[in-house]
């Protein structure tokens, strides 16, 4: 999210208020169970997954893990000595029982505390998560309605056909002066709003494509119900194609040129996708939305390849707009996004375009082997981090990473291979270290800091799958247990999973619907101590890691965003398809 995107809603404060009150709401059960005193993955574990919990500083020296229907112990073991976690100034004790690996039902329990809330351990422990996370992009469909075969009690009307969008003055030219109508429905609303952006659509789309790439067996056995479900492309596919096929519309036909955003001029308040009926205008042509757009399009081009009877030419069409693309970024190196005075939808601008010439560089490459794409690369390739929407160049090296058996003589596997591995021990170092046993510090509890976890996650499960580190694995695995309940709030951060998970998240569809609970599987943003929305209700903690409130007006702590699910969709399917068998693992 971006400054800009902060301030246009501060506007939006009272029409929130109005229909919320902002302070925490428990789900069901919640009020049995203290969900702060034992913190655990409240969803599940694999088998042969690691397992841990955190608690306060307590005078028991063991804990039990007890059959959640019988009470009957099953296994005890040693709790650790008590240690501060700065994030959340907190003296925690961790409990590992990952030895425990028989599926079942299961609590926590030690003495002085209340008992855990449930958890199973099963070998698809995380197939439900997966497919709501991923279900998430159908629900947040635009142009289309929802029917109640496939969506249930959140059936809704179309809204938003963009059959009729205005090129406003800042994305005027040759062929398409200001105020020309063009079409460009499909794709998904960006976040809580109703918009759709280029910008972060690229890091979106292109996450559940390798999350489908690198572990196709998983999604070619999921079966999501929505329309397309049967039609012979795995659903995850089907779903990327609702966005990519608004993506390709964003495409300047005269000059290869991509547009940053389709928009509104001012978010809608909070009402149904069809109670919303401003004019939409396509906003100026940038340099970093035309290079995630040939980079998502060069990867959903080879991907995309073995599908030919089902979408005949598709393929090519994907890899030739990716070309324009890359061409009018050459001839356009520099063009920042700058929000016109008139709109005052979300930002998305970024000022660093090296990453993003990498990233599109990369992908160009790795589809069509031509060597000019990796030296384009090599004269801009970024230190790799952490991805998020502004820093897309981690995105580059996994794709390299991935097909570095098929690349040509010029690739140079071992700087890619070391890329990779240097990120991944570097967070799989701060977890072993860390009195909590995240990755997570300080500086990362910002707006969206679940994601931050995830995708530190997704870069150590690249990191595994180059070096074979078990501790990579298990780092990644424990900050899936963060935004699924091992975390200081007490909250399972997915809506509808885990026993307390966020009832009122920032998302227009769930404040118009109060009589329905929130779609399941949507993670929201998290704890962020910069919080500016001025929620009437004080939040609960100012500490990073606490500074979370379940309230509609939160949209700094609690709005929902395509980007923040890509990644749960993905590692939640890699820690399912990578976790070894429970007889593979070393006691």
């Amino acid at each position: 999210m971006s400054i800009p995107k902060i301030l246009a809603r501060l506007a939006l404060l009272p029409a929130l208020l109005t229909l919320q009150s902002c302070g925490h709401a428990p789900t069901a059960g919640a009020t049995a169970v203290d969900t702060t005193a034992i913190q655990l993955n409240q969803v599940g574990y694999l088998p042969g997954g690691g397992k841990w919990a955190a608690l306060p500083e307590v005078a028991a020296d063991s804990f039990a893990v007890v059959d959640a229907a019988t009470g009957r112990e099953v296994w005890r073991g040693p709790l650790q000595p008590a240690r501060t976690w700065e994030p959340a100034q907190q003296k925690l004790r961790l409990a590992d029982f990952s030895a425990v690996s028989e599926p079942g039902r299961y609590r926590l329990q030690v003495a002085g505390l209340p008992p855990s809330a449930p958890f199973v351990i099963a070998a698809d422990a995380y197939a439900a998560l997966n497919a709501a996370a991923l279900k998430f992009y159908y629900f947040n469909r635009a142009s289309v309605a929802l029917a109640p075969a496939h969506a249930g009690i959140w059936a809704r009307p179309a809204g938003h056909p963009d059959d009729r969008v205005l090129v406003h003055a800042s994305a005027a030219g040759p062929g398409r002066p200001e105020g020309t109508v063009i079409s460009a429905p499909k794709g998904w609303y960006d976040a809580g709003d109703y918009n759709k952006y280029i910008v972060n659509s690229g890091i979106t789309v292109y996450t559940l494509l390798a999350a489908y790439e690198h572990f196709p067996a998983y999604f070619k056995a999921q079966n999501l119900n929505i329309p397309e479900s049967g039609n012979g492309l795995p659903d995850v596919l089907s779903e990327a194609l609702w966005n990519l096929e608004w993506m390709l519309a964003m495409q300047d036909p005269a000059d290869g040129g991509v547009y940053h955003k389709l928009t509104d001029k001012g978010f809608d308040g909070i009402v149904m996708p069809h109670q919303a009926r401003h004019d939409r205008y396509v906003v100026m042509k940038a340099t970093a939305a035309t290079l995630d757009f040939a980079a998502v399009m060069a990867q959903a081009s080879r991907v995309l390849a073995p599908f030919e009877a089902q979408r005949p030419g598709l393929s090519a069409r994907m890899l030739a707009a990716s070309q324009r693309a890359w061409d009018w970024a050459q001839a356009h190196p520099e063009v920042i996004y700058r929000q016109a005075p008139d709109i005052h939808t979300g930002g998305y601008d970024d000022s660093k375009l090296a990453d993003e010439f990498a990233w599109a560089a990369a992908e160009l490459y790795v589809t069509t082997r031509d060597e000019r794409y990796w030296r384009s690369f090599r004269q801009t390739a970024p230190r790799i981090e952490v991805p998020g929407w502004p820093d897309v160049g981690a995105l580059a090296w996994i794709s390299l990473a991935q097909h570095r058996e098929r690349l040509t003589a010029a690739a140079d596997r071992q700087l890619i291979e070391t890329q990779i591995r240097t990120l991944a021990d570097g967070f799989a170092s701060r977890w072993e270290a860390s009195p909590y046993r995240v990755a997570m510090q300080t500086q990362d509890f910002i707006w969206g800091s679940n994601a931050v976890a995830l995708n530190q996650a997704l870069m150590l499960i690249q990191g595994y799958r180059v070096s074979g580190e078990r501790r990579m694995l298990d780092a990644a695995q424990s900050a899936l247990d963060f935004v699924l309940g091992r975390h200081p709030t007490g909250y399972a951060m997915v809506t509808g999973f885990g026993t307390r998970s966020p009832l009122h998240p920032h998302h227009r569809p769930s404040g118009a619907m109060p009589q329905q609970p929130p779609v399941p599987g949507m993670i929201v943003g998290g704890p962020n101590p910069g919080s500016g929305d001025d929620c009437p209700t004080p939040y609960p903690s100012k500490l990073p890691a606490k500074a979370f409130q379940d309230a509609l007006c939160s949209y700094t702590t609690n709005e929902i965003a395509i980007n923040w699910n890509a990644p749960l969709v993905y590692v939640s399917a890699a820690l399912q398809s990578l976790t070894p068998d429970v007889s593979q693992r070393k006691p």
